[in-house]
């Protein structure tokens, strides 16, 4: 009876929770942009969560709440907020009603809903023809959801009937002759209808042809629709979305916004375009894969230059976006689709996801966002912050080894000095190590060493190496390093601290038990020597251990 008692008091409380929850959001003013982002965003969230207690007083004030700040905030801001990764839209209602609102907000909702299939079945036939087009986008939907997606569209493409007004019968007698007043009557319902066509067909909810027709009887069945043209010209502003192209794609284009590969993403461009966007450099034949109207999916190649207005100030980018051109390659037997690479992935994108939300609302209780908070949960949330900081870049650290091992990676090419980098790197550990009597005494090669890797790769190679061997030196350990070239290569050797020589295999070190004073990885010494040796290969070098000597070798720039 106790235990029953208990979980009684437990389920009863959670409504309670709810509630105060809605209550001190409802009691929030809303002074300002900021906070009617922050607030709506709130609202979003609590009433996206199923299982509340929707019969409360609350409910009723927070769903005019709602209603208000959607009229206060910009759709764009709306469908920011709605992609936020920690936002749980859950509540088939709360859908619905995004759904039913301004195109942007509604692309979003769709894009981010997460349902069941039995609730997916229940909403789907109440969801406006738009948001049902932007719906039929998401690959990831239950089979069921599909194809009542599949069985709806039919009707979708139909012109919609005005208000009051039922489809006619096939036996229904002909209209009266020419020159009558029903006729009138006709012209007007038809122009309603063409007017409710063009509604549902505004450019952000296009997924259809380049140049739809209606359904007049004046086009044969059979008539393709035009195909998109293989280049066209595009301008963006500075987050990467489009705001003008060509005419001919300008209804499917405009408002997509090139980024990085994520949940709602239409526009993907690859890792290295996307950084190259960040430091607002040159894009020359960058990959973008686009999901979205059938006329433009695919992949594409973007060549895009950043503009400046007369002040200096970043304004955006210009360029132009191209079909690939693919040369026939012999024929070959398919890939796995399935390999240890791809699991991997998988597993990463699944360890990613809730580790960003909980960063992301670290950051939040820290900054303040939301509202004061104590000085000490404050520090505990920027103390989780850290910590997930470095579980991603944990992360990327395993998801990089994974592509380098399957060749799926390529390095920047460019112009480095190994010599230059090596005594930076070693300059720049002193400050650790000086206190121990311990560090690197680096000798030969006074001449510059070229290789052929980009400096910013060179200096995370580099980094790894000498950082794991450091992070095992005992007190008053110097280890001797040479520069030279060998065999058209330039070549660096490091001695080995007692603690890797003794190792069986260094590959294969696991974490140290203490935390060391220098670490190139949240792995330990194995996994970042395995991750150095994969960067060295891919580079079209080396990383081998023996005779108590690590040696890096890479390939020297010829020419300079």
């Amino acid at each position: 009876m106790p235990a029953r008692h208990a979980q009684g008091t437990r389920i009863r409380r959670l409504p309670m929770m709810f509630d105060d929850r809605l209550a001190t959001v409802l009691g929030s003013p809303v002074g300002g942009e900021t906070a009617a982002r922050t607030q709506f965003r709130q609202l979003v969230d609590l009433l996206g969560t199923p299982g509340r207690n929707t019969d409360s007083p609350l409910e009723a004030r927070a769903w005019a709440r709602l209603a208000e700040l959607g009229e206060l905030i910009p759709a764009e801001e709306r469908s920011r907020i709605l992609r936020d990764p920690g936002l749980r839209l859950r509540d088939p209602r709360l859908i619905g009603v995004l759904a039913a609102g301004d195109a942007k907000p509604a692309a979003a909702a769709m894009a981010v809903a997460r349902l069941d299939e039995a609730q997916w079945r229940t909403l789907i036939p109440t969801l406006p023809v738009m948001a049902r087009g932007f719906l039929r986008h998401r690959r990831d939907l239950p089979q069921g959801t599909r194809e009542l997606l599949r069985h709806l569209g039919a009707g979708d493409m139909l012109l919609p009937q005005p208000e009051g007004a039922t489809a006619p019968s096939p036996l229904a007698p002909a209209p009266p002759p020419p020159g009558t007043v029903p006729e009138r009557d006709s012209i007007r319902a038809l122009l309603r209808r063409i007017e409710a066509f063009r509604e549902g067909r505004r450019p952000d909810a296009a997924a259809g042809p380049l140049d739809p027709r209606l359904p007049l009887g004046d086009v044969a069945e059979d008539e393709a629709a035009p195909a998109p043209p293989a280049q066209f010209a595009f301008t963006a502003d500075e987050t990467g979305r489009i705001g003008w192209t060509d005419d001919a794609v300008a209804p499917l284009l405009c408002g997509l916004r090139l980024g990085p590969a994520g949940p709602g993403s239409v526009a993907a461009l690859e890792d290295r375009a996307v950084r190259a966007m960040q430091g607002r450099q040159p894009l020359h034949g960058a990959a973008l894969a686009i999901d979205a109207a059938p006329a433009i999916t695919g992949d594409w190649r973007v060549d895009a230059e950043p503009v400046f207005a007369p002040g200096g100030a970043f304004t955006g980018w210009r360029g132009r976006l191209r079909r690939p051109v693919f040369l026939p390659a012999p024929e070959a037997p398919p890939a796995p689709t399935d390999t240890p690479q791809d699991r991997m992935r998988q597993v990463l994108h699944e360890l990613r996801t809730p580790v960003n939300a909980i960063q992301g609302f670290a950051e939040i209780i820290q900054q303040q966002l939301f509202g004061p908070a104590p000085n000490e949960y404050r520090a505990h949330a920027a103390a989780i912050a850290v910590d997930a900081a470095k579980l991603l870049a944990g992360f990327d650290e395993i998801d990089r080894l994974s592509k380098l091992e399957a060749g799926a990676l390529e390095l920047d090419q460019g112009e480095a000095d190994l010599r230059e980098v090596v005594e930076l790197t070693v300059r720049r550990m002193e400050g650790v190590l000086r206190s121990r009597g311990a560090g690197f005494a680096v000798q030969g090669a006074e001449e510059r060493l070229p290789t052929t890797l980009d400096r910013p790769e060179l200096m995370v190679l580099v980094w790894r190496v000498l950082a794991s061997l450091a992070g095992a030196l005992a007190p008053s350990e110097v280890l001797g390093a040479e520069l030279s070239i060998d065999d058209s290569q330039a070549s660096l050797a490091v001695d080995l601290p007692g603690s890797i020589a003794r190792a069986a295999d260094p590959f294969a070190l696991p974490l140290a038990e203490q935390r060391p004073v220098l670490s190139a990885g949240m792995f330990g010494p194995g996994f970042t020597f395995r991750l150095a040796r994969a960067e060295a290969e891919a580079a079209g070098g080396t990383l081998a251990f023996a005779d108590d000597t690590v040696t890096l070798r890479l390939p020297l720039l010829t020419g300079c």
